[in-house]
This record gives C-alpha cells, sequence and structure tokens, in this order.
C-alpha cells in the first residue's frame, strides 16, 4: 500500500495505491473516488458487540468497508467530512488512542476497537470517546484544521484541550484535570484539560469541532425568528 497526501493543508484528500488484491479497511463515507474493478465488502467488523461499541461509543460507523483491489492493483481516494489536512501513521506493532471521527482509514493488519476504561471514562465529560489503533501497517487520519505533532520525552508533562486532540501513544499515563477549578472550567471558555505525561507522540488539531459549534449554533435563526 503506497499513499500520497494532496491538496495540503485545507481540503486534504490522500490517494491510496493498492497492490494486486490487496485490501484496505475504510470508514463509511471517506471513499472520493476509484479505478474501476475495486470491490466493496460492507460488514460488522469483529462481529455485532464491537461493532455497537464502535458506532455508539466511538462515533464511527456501525458498518465498515473494505476495500479489495483487482488482480492488476487499484487505486482509492479517500477524504474526510471536515475540512484540515490528513497524514499517514505506519505502525509497528504499536498502539495508540485515537479521537472518535479522525479515522479514515487502515491496512488489514491494524485493528480498530473502541477503547475501554481509562480513556473512555476521561473523556466521556466532554462527549469524546476514543478509538484504539493496534497492529503493523498504515493508519490514515484526518484533523480538523493543521495538525501539530509533539514528542514527549520521559518524565515531560504537557496539557491539551481535549477538544484539540488527534491521537497518543496508548503508553503514555495522562490524568483529566479543570485549568483551575470549576468556576474557570465554566465561565473562561475553556473545557476540560488532559495533561499526558512522555514519553510518547501526541498529535494535535489546530481547530476544535466543539468551539465551532459553540459559536456556530447561536448564530443559526430559530423559528421565533
Amino acid at each position: 500500500m503506497d499513499t500520497e497526501i494532496l491538496y495540503r493543508p485545507s481540503y486534504t484528500m490522500v490517494q491510496v495505491k493498492l497492490a494486486p488484491n490487496e485490501e484496505i479497511r475504510v470508514e463509511g463515507g471517506a471513499m472520493v473516488s476509484m479505478s474501476a474493478g475495486m470491490t466493496l465488502q460492507t460488514k460488522m467488523e469483529g462481529g455485532f458487540l464491537k461493532s455497537l461499541a464502535r458506532s455508539v461509543l466511538g462515533g464511527e460507523s456501525f458498518f465498515i468497508n473494505t476495500y479489495q483491489a483487482p488482480v492488476q492493483g487499484g487505486e482509492i481516494n479517500l477524504a474526510p467530512v471536515l475540512p484540515g489536512d490528513m497524514f499517514t501513521l505506519d505502525l509497528n506493532n504499536d498502539s495508540l488512542f485515537v479521537q472518535s471521527g479522525s479515522f479514515v482509514a487502515s491496512s488489514m493488519g491494524v485493528e480498530i476497537d473502541t477503547a475501554m476504561g481509562g480513556a473512555k471514562t476521561f473523556f466521556a465529560s466532554e462527549g469524546l470517546f476514543m478509538l484504539e489503533a493496534t497492529g503493523t501497517g498504515p493508519l490514515i487520519l484526518s484533523s480538523y484544521g493543521a495538525i501539530h505533532n509533539k514528542t514527549l520525552n520521559a518524565g515531560e508533562k504537557y496539557i491539551v484541550d481535549t477538544g484539540h486532540i488527534v491521537a497518543f501513544n496508548k503508553d503514555m499515563r495522562f490524568e483529566v484535570k479543570s485549568i483551575s477549578g470549576l468556576k474557570s472550567t465554566l465561565f473562561s471558555g475553556e473545557g476540560l484539560v488532559v495533561e499526558l505525561t512522555g514519553p510518547g507522540r501526541l498529535l494535535m488539531q489546530t481547530r476544535s469541532v466543539n468551539a465551532f459549534l459553540a459559536w456556530l449554533v447561536p448564530q443559526l435563526p430559530n423559528r421565533s425568528d
């Protein structure tokens, strides 16, 4: 599988070249175009319960699309719903927590599941659940806005608004907290933050969907208007 990222940074699309008979797992609605001869299989990845958890808790599609190239190979173009950047991570027996909504596609060697336990509990307070990507192979993600990459050294701490998190290494320690107390959290315009401790890699997006909606919704006309 070869990937090329086009039209960065605002309206990015990724072009994926597949070897003969190679398969790719794609989030529903992400396909833009593809070469002739590609076949599509739609199924509940991991069975009913895992698919239900991924849909209800992870914010992803109940069904996962698997595209397979024909004997001569094929091409598929992918893009997310929101404007912003896309990028490919090459996992090597790694495990990442990924913001729900950022997953676009992966090789069949990468398993996508709803992150249970600490990450689910941690982000539930802001309606944000994490997916867990584990395995070996390319993982294609998207961000709302541009992507900012930061590597934390061992013991280094870093604080991020939860609405700006895209992904981070699963073995990083993290803790949810308010900036300086309940009153500040409610009236400062900032929500909850997460303090992460290295070593590990952290991916952030320069825009927040929640912040955009908080601005947009009051501007919309209602029936009384």
